[in-house]
């Protein structure tokens, strides 16, 4: 069975849309993206501004097995300025991107067909000497003369080119003159069988899904897809597909098929500029509005937090139990309280990090930006970023450190005194592996019991993946 690798463009397609995505949104997307499971993250066209090269460095921090992939333009310079931007991923490629057609060479390039082959030859050769993967995307190529395109198609990969993609950018192609182009192709350039052969078919006239399966047919080893973005085939509509038809097709991906649909949508509600769709309650519906009290066993109270989403072993069980019963003589309980015990009592882990100190620059008319130090093995490791706020940044700038992204569960923050120097206490739930991890941080500064809460957590999660190590 052949591994069919999917590029994602939902943000290369945003930038030509117009869309006006903040840091935040494109983050969003990307965190996403990686859940989701495609092999290929295609970054929007860059101006190599510091705030583009912050979210570049951001992004690719958040990457593990993705390869991630950054439009370079036409030229040796724009090249050279983008392997900068990305050249610290785990995997890096350069996408160099030109019509092969006879009207958009010289209606966007105002270049000749030579002086577009000698160009191609110097920015894949540039990349390539740079140590960069690259792909080379011909764009408008069902359009282009035949021997051209020939010819075009020798040039990149003499270059050193490791991916070419065919651009049906018309979107005119009925399944069997896709396959029959492909099949032509590799009839007379013999050389596609030494790279990886890739596609992007426009949905113009919905015919995108029929192609792109004609593409795999006839060897296709990537296709590119988009969630909520441009004419390109859309990935939700594609996972169906494969979901349905990968045995026929011979073929496997590393697409997270059982949280397709969910995590689809999040990403086109954040393209749509709809967050309110990715908000989540604190508490399951089934134990919303559930008051508890110390008539409830300890059964009850383990079915409760196995509903939060919990997964406690029985030591931990009977720790929150406890504490649950010396507040309930108190009070009556609700879902947001057995939160925080768990928070506080369950799976105390020997802390992997501690917060040396922390650095927030923020205001209503910049971007927060946050500096944070943290102690790990005694060595001090710090990280910067810029986000939706000062507690976004600061949680950024920790990811970073760590080199890994969770899913925030829930935040929340509350006061547990009274006054201008009120203790304040924040509450994260971090999912990881498809468990929540709960930390609890208290400080007088709001932000420093937002940071301590997710350190906490995270120490949870990295003592947990150490003891399955």
């Amino acid at each position: 069975m052949k591994q069919l690798a999917i590029a994602d463009a939902t943000l290369r397609l945003c930038a030509s849309d117009e869309s006006a995505l903040g840091f935040k949104e494109k983050i969003g997307i990307v965190k996403n993206l990686v859940h989701l499971g495609v092999d290929v993250i295609e970054t929007a066209p860059s101006a190599f501004t510091k705030s583009d090269v912050l979210f570049l460095h951001t992004a690719a921090a958040m990457t593990d097995r993705q390869v991630f992939s950054c439009p370079a333009g036409f030229s040796e310079e724009s090249v050279e300025t983008a392997w900068r931007a990305i050249c610290k991923a785990p995997h890096p490629r350069l996408l160099v991107s030109a019509p092969v057609s006879t009207v958009q060479m010289e209606y966007f390039c105002h270049k000749t067909p030579a002086a577009m082959l000698e160009n191609w030859t110097r920015t894949v050769a540039k990349a390539k000497a740079l140590g960069a993967e690259c792909e080379a995307a011909l764009e408008d190529a069902t359009r282009a003369e035949k021997d051209f395109l020939y010819q075009a198609v020798r040039t990149v990969i003499a270059a050193g080119a490791d991916v070419v993609t065919f651009c049906d950018s018309a979107g005119t192609m009925f399944a069997g003159e896709m396959y029959r182009f492909l099949e032509d192709l590799r009839s007379n350039v013999p050389e596609l069988d030494g790279v990886m052969l890739s596609v992007e078919c426009s949905d113009e006239l919905h015919f995108a899904p029929a192609c792109a399966i004609a593409c795999i047919r006839s060897g296709a080893g990537q296709i590119k897809t988009a969630v909520g973005a441009g004419k390109t085939l859309k990935l939700a509509q594609f996972a169906d597909i494969l979901r349905a038809k990968e045995r026929e097709l011979d073929v496997s991906t590393h697409l997270n098929m059982t949280e397709c649909d969910h995590l689809a949508e999040k990403i086109a509600a954040i393209f749509a500029g709809r967050p309110a769709a990715l908000s989540r309650v604190s508490a399951s519906p089934d134990v919303e509005g559930v008051r508890f009290s110390a008539s409830d066993d300890i059964s009850a109270v383990g079915e409760a937090v196995k509903k939060l989403g919990y997964e406690l072993a029985d030591d931990d069980l009977k720790n929150v139990y406890e504490e649950f019963c010396r507040i309930a003589r108190k009070k009556e309980l609700g879902p947001k309280d057995l939160d925080a015990i768990v928070a506080t009592v369950a799976l105390q882990a020997p802390p992997t990090y501690a917060l040396k100190n922390f650095v927030i620059t923020s205001g209503n008319a910049i971007t927060s930006m946050a500096h944070v130090v943290l102690l790990r093995d005694g060595a001090e490791v710090e990280g910067f970023s810029m986000g939706d706020g000062p507690i976004d940044a600061a949680f950024l700038a920790i990811e970073n450190i760590h080199g890994a992204h969770y899913e925030l569960d829930d935040f929340q923050i509350s006061a547990v005194t009274e006054g201008r120097e009120a203790v304040g206490t924040g509450i994260v739930r971090l999912r990881a592996g498809g468990k929540l991890y709960a930390g609890k941080g208290v400080s007088t500064d709001v932000v420093g019991a937002g940071i301590n809460a997710y350190i906490n957590a995270l120490n949870k999660i990295c003592y947990e993946e150490n003891a399955e190590a």
